[in-house]
């Protein structure tokens, strides 16, 4: 402990400066990753343009402290070539950058900026790549600290994107994963590549409880492409899931996002849940768009570009929010869950990914249209 008035004893004028200035690097305590004032390797690039950079870290677990969700949560990637128009996550790359420069300032290095893009066209253009995730992850997973709440990988960006195929991190994270045993482990994804793992999420089955959810916003494939760019199309997300299902690995479909007026049809979400029923799924259930300051003026743009008739809707439904309305949620709510009721699943969410719909009372009865 410095106790106060030491420094006039044991020196002073410029040799005290000197020494009260300096600063003993073993006693800091490190709480930023250093990151090199030098570009970070490219590791690979895309005809399209897409580069994947190499990303050093220190830790790859996220808490539900620092999340504001109710389990922990990896991300293998930083960003995400499927570039789906409502993603949520596409200010993750900004918060990457500005913790890498922070970094810089205090190691008096330049400033670190991988990209000259904006964060919303970068999180689909320059992917980074977590290059040591499983071995931050083994170092750094204590399973009391998680006291029974799940583990989930894809919560930001889909941790089986095409990417995957070459880095192959989330694979990795999965192996390290069999040295424990009894954890919860989730797993979000968009792709048929998490069907390559299908004797490793076996493995894992045995030894915790694994569960698959498969994302999906609509079974129209033209639907899928005006909102997902380059996500797989809806049949091979359902075939995946079946393969899972068959193959003895705990498996559902999320519903997500459920966009006012574009996919919350009744016969539309009918078809998901329908080809869920008729893959064995263990649950089906659904969640409403999301924005935030960052997407939200771009997302209406999009709406307002594509979807014409609903632009004023959308205005008017978003305007100083960016969660759908209270009465949006209970109508939602109420078609979901007769959804549920009728192709034999259970009503509500998985424990992994609970929604606000269970805050709000039901419609009432005679609610017809959800998005007025």
């Amino acid at each position: 402990m410095r106790i106060a008035g030491k420094r006039g004893s044991e020196g002073s004028g410029e040799a005290g400066e000197r020494s009260e200035s300096r600063r003993d690097p073993k006693r800091q305590l490190n709480l930023l990753p250093s990151f090199p004032s030098s570009p970070l390797p490219l590791l690979d690039e895309r005809q399209r343009g897409t580069r994947f950079i190499a990303w050093p870290v220190k830790s790859v677990l996220n808490s539900p402290a620092s999340t504001g969700m109710g389990f922990w949560s990896v991300n293998p990637y930083v960003g995400c070539e499927f570039g789906c128009t409502y993603c949520y996550a596409r200010d993750t790359h900004r918060y990457a950058v500005e913790r890498a420069e922070a970094a810089s300032e205090g190691n008096n290095l330049p400033p670190y900026r991988p990209t000259a893009l904006p964060p919303y066209e970068s999180f689909e253009k320059d992917i980074l790549v977590k290059t040591g995730a499983a071995e931050v992850l083994v170092r750094t997973l204590d399973p009391a600290k998680l006291d029974g709440s799940s583990l989930v990988i894809g919560t930001a960006t889909d941790p089986y994107q095409p990417a995957e195929r070459k880095f192959r991190l989330t694979r990795k994270l999965l192996e390290q994963l069999k040295q424990y045993q009894g954890l919860s482990i989730g797993i979000i994804t968009k792709s048929p590549l998490v069907t390559r793992d299908l004797r490793l999420l076996q493995e894992l089955s045995a030894r915790h409880e694994v569960t698959v959810n498969i994302s999906l916003c609509t079974a129209d494939a033209i639907l899928a492409r005006r909102l997902e760019r380059r996500s797989p199309i809806p049949q091979a997300r359902l075939r995946a899931m079946e393969t899972l299902l068959k193959g003895g690995v705990r498996a559902g479909l999320l519903i997500a996002p459920i966009l006012p007026g574009i996919n919350d049809d009744r016969p539309g979400l009918a078809r998901l849940f329908q080809a869920a029923s008729e893959a064995k799924a263990v649950y089906a259930h659904g969640s409403a768009l999301r924005l935030d300051p960052v997407l939200g003026p771009r997302f209406i743009d999009f709406v307002t570009r594509e979807f014409p008739e609903l632009a004023e809707r959308y205005h008017r439904h978003f305007d100083g929010r960016w969660y759908v309305t209270r009465e949006y949620q209970q109508a939602l709510s109420k078609r979901l869950r007769g959804l549920q009721r009728e192709y034999g699943f259970a009503e509500g969410d998985t424990r992994e990914y609970r929604q606000a719909e269970g805050r709000f009372p039901r419609a009432p009865s005679q609610q017809k249209s959800l998005f007025e």
